[in-house]
């Protein structure tokens, strides 16, 4: 029916006899498939049954559309005469031939001529297909560049991707924040592996979100241990140990309005050990590079934090100097003597606050002598399991 003139769709008794005007129709829709190389009006976007529709009943005339730069102009007129309404409008084949003529400028066309023809048309779709690809793949590069940039510093990735080696860096001041949740262990074992995955990719996307507002840089996270540094590969003066603070309370605070999606009435508690001190940083492993920082200042941050408490900042004495050096305000308690493994005994403090810091801060349990303070309590899981039990009923 595409090819068929509109006076045959209209007229049933005539539908298969056929004139020489609608032969004439047909001609010129298949002259719009050789010229777009698509099938009859493949450019309306239109069911069949639709186009068929319009087609039989104008106004408005529905016919294929065809761009100025898909043929020579004079092709274009050429068709849509060939689409008359009215079939005595419509040119013979011997006028269209004469009209062809004309559009190849006289020329008699041969094979060499239309394989000279295919061949240029061929190197025009080629280069349109190229710059399309180059397009995509300096798309894909940018993707890959700002992914690189993401787990990587930026002057680090740049050397990578030059092919430069990239040397082992000495700071001789960072502060190292470390925190994990408390009874992490428990709440794996109460959910499934889907769960804990969101349960993570939850609570780093909020913690990623207070990183953006400090000069710090995220080194990785392993399980529920998530590594933080300031001071490199930036150098920032003494506003290190600053900046690893005021981003620890604004953690803390964000956490204390944190739930678990599949266990909303278990609460989501950190510890947050935080130590300054020299350490050295460099690039580890070919297949993925892993920007990595290395020393006794990394030991310590992270004995800091599992010595630590739930919603507390456990802070070493180095740490403590710097930020009373700076005059900032920040509120600080003597925690006591404190056995750090592999360390030995030394004085610990908590970081409690700063003068200008509004935001609420979670109430850290109580401690009570004897008990396990470093997990989830056994009523908090058997009113869990209740309640998961009531649901299941």
């Amino acid at each position: 029916l595409f090819w068929t003139a509109p006076e045959f769709l209209r007229d049933h008794t005539n539908f298969r006899k056929g004139t020489y005007k609608g032969d004439i129709y047909s001609f010129s829709i298949i002259l719009q498939e050789v010229v777009v190389r698509g099938p009859p009006y493949c450019m309306l976007d239109l069911p069949p049954e639709e186009i068929i529709r319009k087609v039989k009943k104008p106004p408005p005339m529905c016919r294929p559309t065809v761009a100025p730069d898909q043929a020579p102009l004079e092709c274009i007129q050429l068709m849509k005469q060939c689409w008359s309404e009215q079939p005595d409008r419509r040119p013979t084949f011997d006028e269209i031939f004469d009209r062809f003529k004309i559009i190849n400028k006289g020329k008699k066309t041969n094979i060499i001529d239309s394989m000279l023809r295919m061949l240029e048309q061929y190197s025009s779709n080629l280069e349109d297909l190229i710059r399309e690809r180059t397009e995509e793949l300096e798309v894909e590069k940018q993707r890959t560049e700002k992914l690189l940039s993401e787990m990587l510093p930026p002057s680090v990735a740049e050397a990578l991707k030059t092919g430069a080696s990239v040397e082992p860096e000495y700071f001789d001041q960072v502060t190292i924040y470390f925190s994990d949740i408390v009874g992490f262990t428990t709440i794996s074992s109460l959910s499934d592996p889907i769960e804990v995955v969101d349960l993570l990719n939850d609570l780093y996307t909020l913690f990623d979100a207070v990183l953006s507002n400090h000069d710090v840089y995220k080194v990785e996270t392993i399980g529920d241990a998530y590594m933080v540094a300031s001071g490199l590969p930036k150098r920032n003066g003494n506003k290190h140990a600053a900046e690893i603070a005021n981003m620890s309370l604004n953690i803390l605070s964000s956490v204390g309005s944190f739930h678990m999606r599949h266990m909303p009435d278990v609460p989501v508690r950190i510890r947050i050990g935080i130590h300054s001190g020299p350490c050295v940083a460099g690039v580890v492993g070919l297949t993925m590079p892993r920007y990595c920082l290395f020393g006794d200042t990394v030991n310590t941050a992270s004995r800091m934090e599992s010595t630590g408490l739930p919603y507390r900042i456990h802070v070493n004495c180095s740490t403590v100097k710097i930020l009373r050096s700076l005059n900032d305000g920040y509120k600080i308690d003597v925690r006591g003597k404190t056995e750090l493994k592999g360390k030995g005994i030394e004085e610990t403090y908590w970081l409690v606050g700063k003068t200008n810091f509004a935001k609420p801060l979670p109430k850290p349990p109580e401690i009570r002598p004897g008990e396990d303070n470093h997990g989830l309590k056994p009523e908090e899981i058997a009113a869990y399991r209740r309640k998961k039990a009531e649901k299941k009923a």
